[in-house]
């Protein structure tokens, strides 16, 4: 039997080797740094500008790009045209690509085989020479090769997950620094429409103080009002400029790029209803970037449970191949060469490591992972409750604004305006109504501009992660390194 058996086992020992060694020859980068994959991921997830572009390093990508944020330049900036900018030049952004591509090559680093070891020897003694010649290599890394491929494959995975969701970040920083620059434009239309008519009434009050018509109490009120309405004017000047200046950071514009912005006259209308609570928080469990990251972490650390209880134990597991020369010196000897060739096998003995530490190590990993993710699924739901409820409040609020507190505004405005041209009302009572119908209309601006801040967040916490946090995906779950022999292990350290 061991006779027909024998040659059969050579040859699956050979194929095997084989096998492996074509796997260590197919890892390789990827061309385009994963950015390919990073798109992927990002699909509808960025803040309504669906179908944005992930900058590019080939040039010919860059001068398209170019030519696209000139033309939205040269119009007034729409919501979606700041998102895209902001993706294509944001230098933070294109940073955190370049760093996925530093982790892919370490990741493929980390799955090339060490080189073989070649060792020479030569000894001596008065009757003969001896020539040792020798080459080894590790076993464990290349027998354990397919099973660190596949999980190099999750955690290249995982860090793909991370860099879509720091772009999806980006994109939801871009749509709201947007809102905050428009919504700070229109304010200060606004404030300045209250300025003015401060102005009139002061002037009106000085007037009429000075022929005797009113008294300096009257005329101190409105000048109280006018300095009121400076001092809003320059906090709303200072606001707008502010919030440019933050819209054109994050689009990663500067000079005559960030000046040639041209923002819209007003923020979008509410919508007609708010979205319903039902489903989401099963869709932010099926969708969200950092409950996904959590779970192949999971399942990463699990897979490498059992490599990890035994792999220090046989973490050395050397082969070589030796070719021995002796040569005789002296006598009849003399000249005479004998050469003895051979397998060589380096086993470590576990006398006092028996693997005992490290399968602790691989359970409480499994355990740590398994923890984290049910908290992040956790924290997924409450977000997404949170979120929509304020949501729905911004909604609530905006509406109840633009629908009730403006048109009685406006209304009580015209009928003073009516009671005026009948001398039934005075000046300054139609100039109060007019200052208190304008200050509606900013509450109401900036209740809109909540709305659709709040909105933002929702759909962020839907789809990516934490508003809030500045790490969704990367601070999630923590990673196993198997052994600490390995190169799997050096390559889960990282992360």
């Amino acid at each position: 039997m061991s006779a027909t058996s024998h040659p059969q086992n050579r040859a699956l020992r050979w194929s095997t080797l084989a096998t492996a060694l074509l796997l260590a020859g197919c890892a390789s980068v990827s061309p385009d740094g994963l950015r390919g994959d990073v798109q992927a991921a990002l699909q509808g997830r960025t803040a309504g500008a669906d179908g944005a572009l992930l900058p590019s390093p080939d040039p010919a990508a860059q001068q398209a790009a170019d030519a696209a944020i000139n033309g939205w330049l040269a119009q007034p900036l729409t919501e979606e045209a700041a998102v895209r900018t902001a993706l294509l030049r944001n230098p933070g952004l294109q940073a955190r690509l370049a760093r996925l591509g530093v982790q892919d090559a370490e990741r493929v680093q980390a799955l090339t085989l060490p080189n073989p070891v070649l060792a020479l020897g030569r000894l001596t003694n008065p009757h003969e020479r001896e020539i040792e010649r020798s080459i080894g290599f590790g076993l464990i890394e290349l027998v354990t090769l397919p099973w660190r491929s596949r999980w190099q494959g999750s955690l290249r995975e995982q860090d793909t997950l991370a860099a879509a969701a720091d772009a999806a970040r980006l994109a939801n920083d871009a749509r709201r620094a947007w809102l905050r620059a428009v919504a700070a434009q229109e304010l200060l239309t606004t404030q300045e429409r209250m300025h003015e008519a401060a102005e009139v009434g002061a002037e009106l009050a000085r007037r009429m103080a000075r022929v005797g018509h009113w008294s300096r109490l009257q005329q101190a009120r409105e000048q109280a009002v006018l300095a009121d309405a400076r001092t809003r004017l320059a906090q709303a000047r200072l606001a707008a400029a502010n919030a440019r200046e933050a819209l054109a950071l994050t689009l990663g514009l500067w000079g005559a790029g960030a000046e040639a912005i041209v923002l819209p006259g007003r923020l979008a209308d509410l919508p007609a209803a708010p979205v319903p609570a039902e489903g989401l928080e099963q869709r932010a469990l099926r969708e969200r970037l950092d409950v996904r990251a959590a779970r192949l972490g999971l399942d990463r650390v699990a897979d490498q449970q059992g490599f990890a209880r035994v792999g220090p134990l046989f973490g050395e597991i050397g082969i070589g191949y030796q070719r021995n020369t002796t040569t005789g010196r002296t006598g009849a000897a003399a000249g005479h060469a004998e050469v003895q060739r051979g397998w060589a096998l380096e086993l470590p003995l576990p006398l006092w490591d028996a693997g005992g530490a490290s399968g602790a190590r691989a359970s409480a990993l499994v355990r740590e992972n398994a923890a984290l993710l049910q908290q992040t699924a956790l924290q997924a739901r409450a977000e997404v409750r949170m979120r929509w409820r304020g949501y729905r409040t911004a909604w609530e609020l905006a509406q109840a604004q633009e629908q009730q507190v403006v048109p009685l505004r406006r209304l009580i405005r015209d009928e003073t305006l009516l009671r005026y041209n009948g001398m039934l009302a005075s000046v300054w009572e139609l100039l109060a109504e007019a200052r208190q119908s304008t200050q509606a209309v900013a509450e109401a601006i900036e209740a809109r501009r909540d709305f659709w801040l709040a909105e933002t967040d929702l759909q962020f916490a839907l789809a990516v992660g934490s508003p809030g946090s500045a790490a969704t995906v990367a601070a999630a779950p923590s990673t196993a390194s198997p052994s600490s022999s390995s190169s799997a292990a050096t390559a889960g350290a990282g992360h």
